[in-house]
Formats: structure tokens, C-alpha cells, sequence
């Protein structure tokens, strides 16, 4: 599977030949790799290139690298656990502006929620009432961290309805992470709390009549909105 790696590129050759048999489906998801000495051998380099070129690997989520006598290198099933992280670092960094965030929010969540709207099935719009009535139970207690928390489920469950797996893992890296612009510039109160349940609650009932454009208008207002208070706190503070 594996032949000599060219000795003017030999770190970046590994790691493309592993990649690309990942890629190409001939190293399927559970393959173990071949003991670290074989692959020394294949590919005729160095015990120190070769580890480092499995640590880029593992860090582009193509293998995990277990330790002990059954350990090795394992082909994983790839999944966009690596971009999420970059992309949550990003946001958690403050990389990101809050003018930036709400742009791509109004017209990537718009899209989104039209198209959970439109394929929306009976057990997602049964699943989505279940998260707005635990939503419903934190805004009676005045639990508005439980609440934002619940919030964000929400969005990520919309994000799993418009059964696309880059809108589902894009929403799910902004509101994994959003929350923090919230504390910052839009702490919740009983008013601005229930402004976002009100929001959500008809939403929903666009979702549960599959009015695909009334859902994505609902939501870019809700986002146009929520960021106009974030962004006058912004303003004041900077003042200050």
C-alpha cells in the first residue's frame, strides 16, 4: 500500500500517502495501522519523522493514536470534530466581531431554519415543543443560564433538521461558543429573555406549518435584533 517516501520531501510524503489511502477508502474506519518498525521500513525514513507525520494525522482527526501493548495507530471515521474546534477557537479567541458574527448569522441561520422548515418531519417538530417547553420551565424559574443553555440546543437541533451536515456542524460551532458575547454585551434579563422565548415559540410554529420563508424571516430578525443590543453595549462600553 505504501512505497518509499521521497527523501526531499519525506516528512510531507508520509503523511499524504497515509491521508490519501484514508481518503480513497483503503484504510477503512478501525483499520489499525501497521506496527510503527513496518512503517518505518515502507516508507524508509526515521522512527522521529515517521511519529511526527502520525501527530499530524491525529491532529487533522484522520487516526488516534493509542498507547500500550494493543495500542497503535487507528484510522478514524472522519467527522468535522477538527474544524469545529478551530472554528470555536476562533469565535472563543474574540477573532471574530460581533458585526461579522451577525452577518454571517442573518444569512447562513436564515437558510438553515428555511430548510428545516421544509423538511422538517413529525418527530423533529415533536423533539423541537420538548426543547421549548424545557426552555418555557427555565424562563418561569428565572434561570436564564439554563435557559441560554437550552437556547443553544435549540439552534443546533435546527441545524440537525436541515438534514445538511456542514449547516449542522456550522450552527453547532457558533452556539457552542456564542454564549460568551452574550455575558459580555446582552446579559439576560426577565424581559429580554422572554423577547427570545416569544422568538422561538413562533418559530416553531412556522417550522410545524413548514412556512419555510416565514421561519427563515422570523430568524433573521431575531438576529438582527439581539445583535442591535449587543452592539449598542458594545458602543457604550467603548465609550466608557
Amino acid at each position: 500500500m505504501f512505497k518509499r517516501a521521497k527523501q526531499n520531501r519525506v516528512f510531507q510524503d508520509v503523511v499524504e500517502q497515509i491521508q490519501e489511502a484514508i481518503l480513497a477508502g483503503k484504510l477503512a474506519p478501525g483499520t489499525k495501522l501497521p506496527a510503527e518498525r513496518e512503517l518505518k521500513d515502507m516508507f524508509n525514513t526515521s522512527r522521529g519523522t515517521l511519529r511526527e507525520a502520525l501527530r499530524v494525522l491525529e491532529q487533522k482527526g484522520l487516526i488516534e493514536i493509542k498507547l500500550g501493548v494493543a495500542g497503535g495507530a487507528i484510522v478514524k471515521q472522519i467527522d468535522a470534530d477538527p474544524i469545529v474546534a478551530s472554528l470555536a477557537l476562533l469565535i472563543r479567541s474574540g477573532g471574530i466581531s460581533l458585526a461579522h458574527l451577525a452577518e454571517f448569522r442573518i444569512k447562513i441561520e436564515g437558510s438553515i431554519v428555511e430548510l428545516a422548515a421544509q423538511r422538517a418531519t413529525p418527530e423533529n417538530i415533536k423533539e423541537m415543543e420538548r426543547i421549548l417547553e424545557e426552555a418555557q420551565t427555565h424562563f418561569k424559574a428565572g434561570d436564564w443560564e439554563r435557559f441560554l443553555k437550552t437556547d443553544e440546543i435549540m439552534h443546533t437541533y435546527i441545524g440537525i433538521m436541515s438534514q445538511n451536515p456542514v449547516f449542522q456542524f456550522l450552527q453547532k460551532s457558533i452556539h457552542d461558543n456564542i454564549h460568551q458575547y452574550y455575558a459580555s454585551y446582552l446579559p439576560m434579563s426577565h424581559e429580554r429573555t422572554l423577547e427570545n422565548l416569544n422568538d422561538f415559540e413562533k418559530i416553531i410554529a412556522a417550522i410545524k406549518c413548514h412556512d419555510s420563508v416565514a421561519a427563515a424571516d422570523i430568524m433573521r430578525d431575531h438576529v438582527e435584533r439581539f445583535n442591535k443590543k449587543m452592539q449598542e453595549k458594545a458602543m457604550a462600553a467603548d465609550k466608557d
